[in-house]
């Protein structure tokens, strides 16, 4: 009989699964299958990101398919490297899950990570298995710089635009909607399950210069009050620029306000940056406000003084 979960396969086996006939793209120079992996670095430094995701708390598998859950794991580690302006080139993964956990809820896992690995432009080298009461990714991503300065979060400055790519509040209509046990509209619920970033749009802010630049993973405010912050300058948003009218009509129904879910929702992993003035923002990007001296996130010219978004240990 045909093994049917992970401790009846094994971890060999479960690595060896997950790992088969996978093409990896030209900067793996040594796979999975070894020690350790081998990843080219033309650039001659490495851009290295992790982050975890726990179930209950990052995820509900009743509310996300196991492709879901792991394209969402690459996807906000890859966030992170595109954010610095790199290519991402590799990942590593550690899964915790049950012994009885069914093959199926790997397999899909892992084509979920691996097809957004690919669309990141990198491959999963390597990683680990072991056994927890509950599932667990673990995910730690490369990139290189192509020998560009990484952009940071403590170079905006003062007559500086600020500019985004991506969208904000989807994720958290998405939440709000699974949250009242909707179905529909099906888009924000997708977006909450399966994150898009815009990849391609931070490597060209990289190219462009930049001055500064982050994901929103945790919130619009609380990610702009980080790198103004970092740059020791006040950010001035207009809310009307990122506050997308699609949003209205849902919020409207669920007794919410687009506004909140635009301004504190996490996880939609757009991209915000600062821009000089005298240079061209890429394609992909539209301005959202400025940057001047003082300090905080201004919204609409009010100092925001609320909650900035999701806080790990407070919620």
């Amino acid at each position: 009989m045909a093994p049917r979960t992970v401790a009846e396969l094994g971890e060999a086996g479960v690595i060896a699964l997950i790992n088969s006939d996978r093409s990896q793209p030209a900067t793996t120079l040594l796979g999975p299958g070894d020690d350790a992996a081998v990843l080219a670095a033309p650039d001659g430094r490495v851009v290295v990101t992790t982050d975890m995701l726990v179930q209950g708390r990052h995820f509900r598998l009743d509310w996300s398919d196991p492709a879901d859950v792991g394209a969402k794991a690459i996807a906000q580690n890859a966030a992170d490297v595109v954010a610095m302006g790199a290519r991402p080139t590799g990942f590593v993964v550690a899964l915790g899950c049950p012994g009885d956990t069914p093959l199926a809820t790997v397999e899909a896992l892992a084509a979920g990570m691996w097809a957004e690995a690919a669309r990141a432009g990198g491959g999963i080298v390597g990683g680990d298995l072991v056994q927890s009461p509950m599932m667990v990714l673990s995910v730690a991503a490369f990139g290189d710089l192509d020998g560009r300065d990484p952009v940071r979060l403590t170079g905006a400055r003062p007559g500086d635009i600020l500019g985004y790519a991506g969208r904000f509040g989807w994720s958290a209509a998405g939440l709000a909607l699974l949250e009242a046990e909707r179905t529909e509209p099906a888009e924000p619920i997708a977006v909450h399950r399966r994150p898009a970033p815009p990849y391609r749009a931070g490597v060209a802010a990289g190219r462009a210069g930049a001055t500064a630049m982050t994901d929103v993973s945790d919130g619009l405010i609380a990610d702009l009050a980080q790198l103004a912050a970092a740059s020791g300058v006040r950010i001035d948003l207009a809310a009307a620029r990122v506050v997308d009218p699609a949003l209205t009509g849902i919020a409207a129904e669920l007794g919410a306000d687009p506004r909140v879910w635009t301004l504190t929702g996490g996880e939609d992993h757009a991209l915000v940056a600062t821009f000089d003035p005298r240079s061209d923002i890429p394609a992909g990007w539209r301005t959202a406000g400025t940057v001047g001296p003082g300090s905080g996130v201004w919204v609409d010219g009010v100092r925001w003084s609320g909650a900035g978004g999701w806080e790990s240990f407070t919620r």
